[in-house]
């Protein structure tokens, strides 16, 4: 159980394998990850077939611009993300001298190439901390990791309140990324978010493909674990 991620492989899907019309945040389909629109265009979400060849993932989610918008709104955003609980998280260490790193690893696959940010928001203590990473071709599965370092400030509550989120951004308007990239540990500032994420909405030819998340403790990524 070193993956603190639950559902990592998109292969639960209990709600719906498909969502259409999509315009408003919801756990829309694949378990325990909530699609957050503010605006930012409609979409259609659906537990997909299209992996990555070779690594053992039989689904992925999938994220269809259907109606674009190539201008958003300084407000406008799409994220999914997951919320993790406090009591699952003590290992952690958060708040001590002797807080753990955490590495994320995944598979993703963009029409939409360039600067894309993943971001750890810890809800107890209104801190956040934000990491990018590039896809580099289009329509291609690439596998990243980024690893975000211990916090030493914060502890999270022991109880099954949410405590940290582990936020993948598609799409930011200018309230999320006019500020400096929070690329450590500090107070929540929204500017500081999603500096340099691409607009995945601005075409409605554009896809967002995922699978193979895993959040774990340490500096580098190990093979992703299916339970």
């Amino acid at each position: 159980y070193k993956n603190i991620i639950i559902n990592g492989d998109m292969s639960q899907a209990q709600r719906a394998t498909t969502a259409s019309s999509i315009t408003a945040g919801g756990y829309h389909t694949v378990d325990r990850w909530y699609n957050h629109f503010d605006s930012c265009g409609t979409w259609t979400l659906s537990q997909d077939t299209d992996v990555p060849t070779g690594q053992g993932f039989a689904t992925s989610l999938k994220m269809d611009n259907t109606t674009a918008d190539a201008s958003p709104a300084v407000g406008d955003v799409v994220r999914i993300w997951q919320k993790l609980e406090g009591q699952n998280l003590q290992h952690l260490k958060k708040g001590t001298a002797n807080a753990e790193d955490l590495t994320c690893s995944f598979w993703v696959k963009s029409t939409k190439t360039g600067t894309f940010i993943c971001n750890l928001y810890d809800e107890d203590n209104g801190r956040i901390n934000s990491q990018s990473y590039t896809v580099s071709s289009s329509d291609t599965w690439e596998e990243k990791s980024v690893t975000f370092a211990g916090d030493t400030t914060g502890a999270f509550g022991n109880d099954n309140g949410s405590s940290l989120w582990l936020i993948f951004f598609v799409a930011a308007g200018t309230n999320w990324t006019s500020g400096t990239l929070a690329t450590s540990w500090q107070s929540t500032t929204v500017a500081n978010m999603a500096v340099g994420q691409v607009n995945c909405a601005d075409s409605d030819s554009n896809n967002f493909w995922i699978t193979g998340i895993q959040l774990e403790v340490g500096t580098s990524a190990s093979d992703f674990e299916f339970l």
